[in-house]
């Protein structure tokens, strides 16, 4: 492959640690960091989690610590230097320290793993710094059952499965074949253990907070930074805590839990902040239902979300057969030993008296089952009041499909509870009146399942067993009712993200969120103004069916079954004779051109493409479904940028107009003007790029030419992706501004490369020229861009840098 130029990089603590990564065994690294402590022996990992947390202790001495905080900041590269820098003496860490981290591991999805490989691969190394993984379950298409729908899939993908399985055996990272389960599940049962810090090239990676870790989704470019064994910069988030009393009623999940939590939060209500769970109500709650929450913390655009370890994590692990992980952090938790001070210890829970941002309690005992939708995850309503909504808002009364399963929601303590009620409705002669699709998370889970007999009490009922993957929760569904897209029509599922068009590419689909008994009980009665807690169905003999409870077990009895042996992790070393496969002529992968530098001056002459209105997100931006098969292939997934989004001063979907009035679709545009050498920027509105942690957001618009965003507020993975790749991410400092902006008008930056010369320190304005007047104003902005960020962008993009210091 052809590599980017190196060149030396000075004054930055990256090149230092990316000079000591050359240095050292990565063998090393993974076996044992230093001789044990005390006279106890703890595993490598602990050892060097107590180190760091000691370091921690000393320089914040008897700070009161959330679980959140120690188990991140005992992750710092440099305590010191990330604790003591511009906080008051470490008394302000929260929101103003910029933490450099040190992950335990990364893990990638197979479309994200793509771009990550492709820049990973840019870096010239011969191995990966830290342990990692590839998970191939985003590209199998939900449609007749699990194995045609597998076949299929490999069929269809062999090329980028076999990219990313040669990349995994060149560079010694485990590979997860189609078909072994949806990321988040494996991650779960094979690598998250208590107190672990790791990256998720997915925005629903924090799913392992439920096993009380701390784990960020990012996006490519991040996790190459991690690959490569440099820090990985966070802004100190703060910490938003959830007091937790009562126990859930019979209806009542932990996934409506965290619909509720939503819906008094909203999509931005968790910005910049950590979740963090707490109080007796935790005690109540099963390892995977803790994981539920987590996973759709990424709903509130929390940075992540994390559990304290309880007695469920423990049988858990138990049940994994990972007992003795559990041993493990049962060890961690009483070193050094008795006679130490209570901040010697190291405890997966907060501090007694540890302070919270922001407090919310939620008593568990009086909750009810919510249903979220549709086309935002945060528009809760409690099941009591859905009927009335439903009918006030007009929405449709006939429900076209049930789904349930996926990475959100497929434990085994969800399947058996659904299983119970199932099993009483077949007993009174019933079968689903809409679709009803399952997607077992992992090969692990659905032979467990098999083996137990659920998936029996479900295909005999009618449901379809669809493969271990993703499929229709990201957008891999072909469906078999012949809704054709723009019909208006509902369905339920239990999958923790909405977004209009996002399940079938309709945009008139409207998924509304719930559990999976709720959405269970929903299809059975193909109606979404059924309330399985208080309504009847009518059975084929006239009688009257009412659903009782649903109960279940939080874990089998026995352990959890492997499953075949053809879906296990490939686990070697790495293997510097492997060729990784990509073929010249590839319309499914190519490799990368750098990106040019910024230039040395501001930047002028840039053209506003578009004036976007309503919720962008990173759907919005790149949309998932069929574009998949893109995602290692940057030129020809380009074609689908920002193809949904809404013109605001048009109304219309995916139109932009050029200079002379002329009328395309925003790519095409966006091409045009990349042809002609025409940079420009977008204008838009609150929380721009909410969603998943989809690099290509970032780098489509990017290699179309965008130079810089300029909206209300991001979402926070988004905006750290532009930085990453070279855009410039600014909020308007006068929301009012928004207004006055309009499409086709000449920006010119005032400000911009003063502050990115100076490390992030500076303001930046926007000379705003309109097109046909020629009126000119100033629009004042502000930035989040840190040292490293200015850094990025003026080499060009993250990964140009990261090549300069190797």
């Amino acid at each position: 492959m052809r590599s980017i130029e190196l060149a030396g990089r000075s004054g930055v603590a990256l090149k230092k640690a990316l000079q000591a990564q050359q240095l050292r065994s990565v063998a090393q690294t993974r076996t044992r960091l230093f001789s044990s402590v005390g006279a106890a022996s703890l595993t490598p990992t602990y050892e060097k989690l107590y180190k760091k947390y000691s370091e921690v202790r000393r320089v914040l001495g008897t700070q009161r610590l959330t679980l959140a905080e120690k188990i991140l900041y005992s992750h710092l590269n440099n305590v010191e230097e990330s604790l003591l820098t511009n906080t008051n003496g470490g008394r302000d860490v929260r929101g103003k320290a910029n933490l450099k981290l040190n992950p335990d591991r990364v893990n990638m999805q197979d479309a994200s793993a793509q771009m990550a490989l492709l820049q990973f691969m840019s870096c010239n190394l011969p191995q990966t710094a830290i342990p990692a993984s590839i998970h191939c379950d985003h590209l199998i298409v939900g449609e007749r059952g699990a194995d045609d729908d597998l076949s299929a899939g490999i069929k269809t993908n062999q090329e980028v499965f076999d990219f990313l399985e040669s990349a995994a055996r060149k560079y010694g990272i485990d590979f997860w074949p189609p078909g072994a389960g949806i990321i988040h599940q494996t991650v779960l049962e094979n690598y998250a253990v208590p107190g672990l810090m790791m990256l998720g090239t997915d925005s629903h990676s924090p799913n392992a907070g439920g096993l009380s870790t701390i784990t960020i989704g990012v996006g490519g470019a991040d996790a190459v930074e991690a690959l490569v064994g440099a820090p990985w910069e966070l802004k100190a988030p703060r910490i938003l805590g959830v007091r937790l009393t009562g126990k859930l009623s019979d209806w009542v999940s932990p996934k409506d839990m965290i619909l509720h939590l939503a819906g008094l939060l909203t999509v931005r209500g968790g910005t910049g902040y950590i979740v963090e769970y707490f109080g007796p109500g935790v005690d109540s709650l099963s390892c995977t239902g803790m994981s539920t929450a987590c996973n759709m913390g990424a709903e509130i655009g929390a940075t992540t979300s994390i559990f304290p370890f309880t007695e469920a994590s423990s049988r858990y692990l138990k049940s994994t057969r990972r007992e003795q992980a559990s041993r493990d952090a049962a060890l961690l938790q009483s070193f050094p030993g008795t006679g130490a001070s209570e901040d010697a210890h190291f405890r997966f829970k907060a501090d007694d008296g540890a302070q919270y941002d922001e407090l919310i309690e939620i008593n568990l005992s009086e909750l009810e089952p919510h249903i979220n939708g549709p086309f935002t995850p945060d528009l809760s309503t409690p099941l009591s009041k859905f009927k009335e909504t439903v009918m006030e808002q007009n929405w449709p009364e006939k429900l076209s499909a049930g789904l349930i399963g996926s990475c959100t929601n497929s434990s085994y303590e969800d399947m058996t509870r659904v299983e119970s009620i199932v099993k009483e409705a077949e007993k009174a002669g019933l079968k689903p009146a809409a679709d009803f699709y399952i997607t077992p998370g992992s090969e692990q889970i659905r032979a467990t399942l098999e083996r137990d007999g659920t998936l029996e009490t479900f295909t005999d009922a009618g449901g379809i067993v669809l493969s271990n993957a993703c499929g229709p929760c990201i957008g891999q569904w072909k469906r078999q009712d012949g809704v054709e897209k723009g019909t208006l029509n509902a369905i339920f599922t239990s999958y923790n993200r909405n977004f209009r068009g996002r399940n079938d590419g309709n945009p008139e689909t409207m998924n509304f969120l719930a559990s999976p008994e709720i959405v269970t009980a929903m299809a059975f009665a193909g109606s979404t103004t059924f309330n399985p807690m208080t309504d009847s169905l009518t059975t084929p003999d006239g009688m009257e069916f009412r659903f009782p409870a649903p109960h279940g077990l939080e874990g089998p009895e026995t352990p959890f079954e492997v499953g075949k042996d053809a879906l296990k992790a490939q686990s070697q070393s790495p293997d510097p004779n492997v060729e990784v496969a990509i073929s010249p002529s590839s319309e499914r992968l190519a490799l990368l051109e750098p990106f040019n530098a910024f230039p040395s001056s501001d930047l002028s002459g840039l053209r506003v493409l578009v004036k976007i209105t309503g919720k962008c997100t990173t759907d919005t931006i790149s949309a998932a479904g069929p574009w998949l098969k893109y995602k290692g292939h940057l030129p020809n997934i380009s074609a689908n940028t920002l193809n949904t989004a809404v013109n605001a001063e048009t109304g219309e979907v995916n139109a932009a107009y050029d200079l002379d009035g002329n009328k395309h679709t925003i790519p095409e545009l966006a091409r045009k003007w990349k042809e002609a050498g025409q940079p420009w920027l977008v204008v838009a509105e609150h929380n721009y790029g909410e969603g998943s942690a989809r690099e290509h957001a970032a780098l489509q618009p990017r290699y179309l030419g965008a130079r810089i965003i300029v909206c209300k507020s991001f979402a926070r993975i988004h905006e750290t992706n532009l930085k990453k790749q070279g855009v410039v991410p600014l909020t308007l400092a006068d929301e009012a501004d928004y207004d006055r902006i309009n499409a086709g008008d000449e920006v010119a930056t005032v400000g911009l490369y003063d502050m990115l010369r100076n490390g992030g320190q500076g303001d930046v304005s926007l000379r705003v020229t309109k097109k046909g007047s020629g009126e000119q104003f100033l629009v004042p902005t502000k930035h989040a861009v840190s040292k490293d960020h200015a850094d990025f962008i003026i080499a060009g993009s993250a990964l140009n840098l990261l090549s300069k210091g190797l």
